[in-house]
């Protein structure tokens, strides 16, 4: 079984093997695919149209499914790598370890956000930017550039305190839901926050071109997970019968094989390092 553990506790030949494992997906192109995937959605997702992987109760379930896509394709090239969580609560500046020259790299240059150290860095020639937004092929950041801070702790609890899954009109309006208090579009926007936090590629749809980005919605994921334990009698809403939206059973774009309901339990897929005491088997 898959464990997801926090990056901070990675050994220096976990991180090297999970950013060999990252390269080598690159090389192939597999990787450019799942940010084309991406950024397809979030371009054509909208609060008054047809909603899938963002602004929808879905973005969790499809992003689950989107993550073990990833994390199979990683293992197809070494099958010892998980996909690590960056707990943002926890490793919250630049000096983080995440952003090591060892691991991730750090933040752009002030000129021109490019990422100048670290193995994704544009003159290694391992890292080349080919789906993107603008004209530059190198991978850019601006860590804290964008908003003042990342989420905390007691933010984090306050989002995980809410009883119910989501609410109607189930986009980026509604409100009094965990989903969208997660996702970032109402109340102490965490996932969003996050983006904007990183900056570069991270604050736009062909977010994936940041390795970094698989980790911040591994933790995500398990926030969910989290929030699955704690309230086991609220489960994936809407039901059935929803315009626009992926109701509990109807089948997720892009994949024709897979609902929120064959998502709820993570543990059928991977646990992380640090499980939530209550079964999330419970939410189906």
């Amino acid at each position: 079984m898959t464990v997801r553990k926090n990056q901070a506790a990675l050994t220096p030949e976990e991180r090297r093997a999970f950013t060999n494992a990252l390269l080598e997906l690159k090389r192939t192109g597999r990787y450019d695919r799942l940010v084309t995937t991406h950024n397809g959605f979030i371009m054509s997702d909208t609060d008054s149209g047809d909603r899938v992987g963002h602004r929808s109760p879905s973005f969790l379930p499809w992003h689950r499914r989107f993550l073990l896509e990833f994390e199979t394709a990683l293992q197809a090239v070494d099958a010892s790598v998980s996909l690590p969580y960056w707990d943002w609560t926890a490793d919250r500046t630049t000096r983080s370890s995440l952003w090591a020259a060892d691991f991730l790299g750090g933040t752009g240059r002030a000129r021109d956000g490019q990422v100048l150290d670290g193995p994704f860095a544009y003159a290694t020639g391992k890292w080349n930017i080919a789906v993107r937004v603008d004209g530059r092929a190198y991978l850019r950041r601006a860590l804290g550039a964008g908003v003042a801070g990342l989420p905390t702790k007691e933010e984090v609890e306050a989002v995980l305190a809410v009883s119910v899954y989501d609410t109607a009109p189930w986009n980026s309006a509604s409100n009094g839901g965990f989903r969208n208090s997660l996702e970032g579009w109402r109340g102490a926007n965490l996932h969003n926050r996050v983006h904007v936090w990183v900056g570069g590629q991270m604050a736009t749809g062909v977010s994936p071109n940041d390795p970094v980005f698989w980790m911040h919605h591994a933790y995500v994921d398990k926030l969910w997970a989290e929030w699955q334990a704690r309230h086991p009698h609220s489960g994936y809403l809407p039901a059935a019968g929803t315009p626009n939206v992926v109701d509990l059973g109807d089948t997720m774009r892009p994949w024709n094989d897979v609902t929120p309901a064959d998502l709820l339990d993570h543990r059928k897929f991977y646990t992380f390092d640090t499980e939530p005491a209550a079964a999330a088997a419970s939410q189906r």
